[in-house]
Parts: structure tokens; sequence; C-alpha cells
């Protein structure tokens, strides 16, 4: 039986300096579905090409601009079969509005755009096009996450009744884009980040965690951002308060001025018979208590999870599955929703893969918060 070839990945950001462009690349890579074939990693042509050697891809298929890339894929006999996007917030929107004008799907970095106005246009987007366009919320592919995500689906926690969500990060403690670090500086300018600081880039995944797991969706919300670095032009620091469509109410906080934090996102839910715990940095093990029974500890690759957790889990028990393993999940999800697209499925995504629903609801959070912080008052998601 011939090999099937491996999908071919375009990618548009990732060059020079930057952090989340090679996590894709490995993350696409390492279940050996996807390879790197073109890239337009820098708005400048000459950082772009000379990163080519980097990603030791065909130096001719590294281009000078997305523009450039797309227009010279599309009429390759071995085109690229996808566009995935790494950019700042302010060209999501544009990229995948010239990938799908040629015909190309998209995988995006969150936030889905820069503004929540540019999010229903991609939304509209999106339908009209009929391509798979997925959405890498990466903490959706740990394995623990999707077997927090059964247990409430299962209704083993009786009804959900509280929640605490929060990720606190301290990197962003002193004024450091003013000093040339490149991630810094573009998320904190307004032009490429769009108008969510801190909630756009962390925010967005505590809320899709929280409602991704408890399948629950906020209905209103009172939140209080804060600029604490002097001069800051975006939020660095967020407290809300929210409400779900069942009645149950909890708190989310995000913060990047949390000194001595790394990346320290963690849900509990809280249901009427018990309760689960997980934290990112820990990510193998998940807590669960019970009103009247013993505490449990779930780990990772065991033979007791559920089958969502168990079909993304790929070394034994004891060797640690982390960020970049969860990250692959996604892009695994996406090669198989694609491939079969390929073969007629005009409906490929799986419900555990991230799209444009998670997107436009990511942007409406960061949207609401600021409504929410501008009129001192609850609004309605």
């Amino acid at each position: 039986m011939a090999e099937t070839r491996k999908l071919r990945m375009g990618m548009v950001g990732g060059g020079p300096g930057a952090f989340i462009g090679p996590v894709h690349r490995i993350a696409a890579e390492l279940d050996g579905l996807i390879e790197l074939t073109a890239g337009a990693f820098s708005q400048s042509p000459e950082r772009s090409r000379a990163s080519a050697a980097a990603y030791k891809i065909d130096p001719a298929r590294a281009y000078g601009s997305y523009i450039e890339m797309i227009e010279a894929e599309s009429k390759r006999p071995d085109a690229i079969d996808f566009v995935a996007i790494v950019t700042p917030n302010h060209l999501h929107l544009p990229v995948t509005k010239a990938a799908f004008a040629a015909g190309f799907p998209v995988m995006s970095d969150k936030p889905a755009t820069a503004t929540y106005a540019e999010a229903l246009e991609l939304e509209t987007l999106v339908a009209s096009s009929n391509l798979p366009y997925g959405l890498t919320h990466t903490y959706a592919g740990y394995a623990l996450v999707r077997e927090a995500r059964a247990i409430c689906a299962s209704g083993k926690l009786g009804t959900i009744r509280k929640f605490a969500v929060e990720y606190l990060q301290g990197w962003l403690s002193k004024p450091i884009e003013n000093t040339g670090q490149k991630q810094a500086a573009w998320r904190s300018d307004p032009a490429q980040n769009g108008p969510g600081g801190c909630t756009g880039d962390i925010g967005v995944h505590a809320l899709h965690l929280l409602e991704y797991v408890t399948g629950l969706r906020t209905t209103s919300m009172n939140a209080i951002l804060r600029s604490v670095v002097p001069g800051r032009a975006l939020d660095d620091d967020c407290n809300a308060v929210l409400n779900m469509n069942n009645g149950a109410s909890g708190t989310l906080m995000a913060s990047q001025v949390a000194a001595g934090e790394g990346n320290g996102l963690r849900l509990r839910v809280y249901g009427e018979n018990g309760s689960l715990d997980w934290r990112q940095e820990d990510p193998n093990r998940l807590i669960v208590k019970w009103l009247d029974g013993p505490e449990e500890i779930h780990h990772a690759a065991a033979g007791y999870l559920g089958a969502d957790a168990r079909a993304v889990t790929r070394l034994p028990g004891g060797h640690p599955e982390g960020y970049l393993e969860a990250f692959a999940v996604l892009y695994r999800e996406f090669a198989q929703a694609l491939i079969a697209w390929k073969d007629g499925n005009q409906h490929p995504l799986p419900p555990t893969l991230p799209g444009i629903e998670a997107g436009v609801r990511g942007m409406r959070f960061i949207d609401r918060c600021i409504e929410s912080n501008r009129t001192r008052t609850w609004v309605d998601f």
C-alpha cells in the first residue's frame, strides 16, 4: 500500500525572535502527518528568506510576504495544503481572507482576530467559504483536560455551581516592551495586538478552558481591567466575575504582572457532588474530590481514564507529556479533519478541536471586559 503523503503547511509569521512559530512547526510535524514546506516568516522579505535555513525548507519557498506566498503556492502542482497563521493579531484576519480566497484552509494561533468586529467578519467568511478553520487553544489538547471535560459531561459532579479559573504570569511586571523585547513590544501595541492586552493574550485561554471543560456558556460578567505598569497602553491585569447559562457563578483572574508566576493556568470546577482541579504547570495530574468519598488523583496515560483522554495520549504512564504534545494533538486532529475534507467530507472538524465559535467567543470576552470596565457595571455576554 502506498504511503499517504504528508500535508504541506505554509506558515505566516514565526521568523527570527518569534516564540510561537517554532512551537507550531514542532507540534505540526510531531505525528508525521504534516511538514512545513513554505513560509512568509517575517514582514521583512530579507529576514523571511533567511529563515528558510533555520526551518530547513527550500529557499525558493521562503517568501517575502504572505500575499506572495499564497499567490505563488496556488500555482504550484505541489502547493501547500493549508496556511498556519502565527503572526501578531492584526494580521490574522487579512491572512485568513487571502488564504480562503485561494482555497487554502487555515490553522490560526489565538486569538482569532484583533477585534470583535473582525471576529464576526471572520465567522461569516468561514461559513461562506466552507473551508476548514482551526484555532490553537493549546490547553484543549491535554489528555487530562479531555478527561475533565468528559467527567463534567457525564454528570458525575452533579450540577455545576461554582468555578475559579486563573491564568497568572509575571513576565510583564516591568516595562520590557521598551527594551526591544519583541514579544512584549507587539503585545503592548494596540495597533498590532488589538484592544485587549492581558485579556487577549491569556484571558481568552482562561475563558476557553472554562467553557471547554464544563460545557457551560457565559451569559453575563463584571470585569475590572488595569494597566498596572505605568505608561502601558493595554491592560495587564484582569479580575472578572462570570455567570453561566446553568446559573453557576465564579471568577476569572488573568494577570501578566503577577511577579514570580510562570504560566499559571488553573481551573477548579465545583458541582453538587464533587469537584475538579487541574493545573497547566502540573498537567499530568487531575485532582477529583467528592462530597462524601476519597480524594482521587487521576494520572495521565492511566488505563482507567476515559476514551477521550486515552485517544490523545502518546506515552506510557510516568512519562510526562506537556505543552508541545498538547499543541500537537490539535494539529493532528486538524490534519485528520483536513484529510477527510479532501476526501469530500464537508464538515470534518471534531468537537474537541477549537474553531471559529471559540474564536468569536474569545473576542467577545475581550469586548465585554472592556465595556464592563468602562461602565463599571455588569454586562450581558
